[in-house]
């Protein structure tokens, strides 16, 4: 170990940090990268370790480790993935599909070269009975990690998380062959949500009819609307219908 170096950074911003150092990385004096990170591998080492840090996330993203100490914000972030969280397990309560996951759960894929912790994500009884998933026990017990393929994988973009999520997961998700990738923005008065289909060269985005998108994992159609609380704040809502209803 050569020492600590420190990246002058704020609090409230992200990071990337190379696999390359062979020293400790502090990152705004509240996550302490350790230089035995150097893969995938030892990443997840680390993870499942008692000295990983308890909050903010952190990624490993194929090359790099991203890690963004930033709080959540509630009306473009915290209320959205509610809203899918609700209608989602809604509907997983009238069927045996499979099982919906909401944030700070890990997944990694190995071949995708990828551990990080989505908005959501949903995986199919047969994707797991088949073995493309598996469950990974923690250091002291308990269900800590998924690893494998996902049926879904969800992100609500942030101003932090931009580069991230439309670019970088984009690529990744796709590799790791996540059947669709769903990507959420709803900044700046923005309303935008996407499925964005796996197809053999890359992410296809569903096209929308009359508002409703189409989810070939779900067999329905999807639309997100929004309405202002009696404080005048905007609540999001995921409504759903049969997938070849009019």
């Amino acid at each position: 170990m050569t020492g600590v170096t420190v990246l002058k950074c704020p609090a409230a911003g992200p990071v990337l940090a190379t696999v390359e150092q062979s020293c400790d990385v502090l990152i705004a004096d509240e996550a302490r990268i350790p230089g035995s990170v150097q893969d995938l591998a030892t990443f997840r080492q680390w993870m499942h370790s008692n000295e990983f840090p308890q909050r903010g996330l952190i990624a490993y993203l194929q090359d790099c480790i991203w890690v963004d100490m930033s709080p959540e914000e509630l009306f473009t972030h915290n209320r959205v993935r509610a809203a899918f969280t609700a209608a989602i397990g809604g509907l997983l309560q009238q069927t045996e599909l499979g099982e919906f996951a909401g944030s700070y759960v890990r997944w990694s894929n190995i071949n995708a070269g990828v551990s990080t912790e989505p908005d959501g994500m949903f995986y199919t009884w047969d994707m797991l009975r088949s073995g493309r998933l598996k469950y990974v026990e923690g250091l002291h017990g308990g269900i800590m990690e998924l690893e494998g393929a996902l049926d879904m994988a969800l992100e609500i973009v942030s101003a932090t998380s931009v580069n991230k999520d439309t670019v970088r997961l984009r690529d990744l998700y796709w590799r790791a062959g996540v059947t669709e990738y769903w990507l959420v923005d709803v900044r700046a008065n923005a309303l935008k949500f996407e499925i964005l289909r796996h197809t053999p060269t890359g992410y296809v985005a569903v096209t929308a009819q009359d508002g409703w998108l189409t989810s070939a994992v779900f067999g329905r159609a999807f639309q997100l609307t929004r309405r202002n609380d009696p404080e005048g704040n905007p609540k999001y809502k995921l409504e759903s219908r049969e997938a070849n209803q009019a």
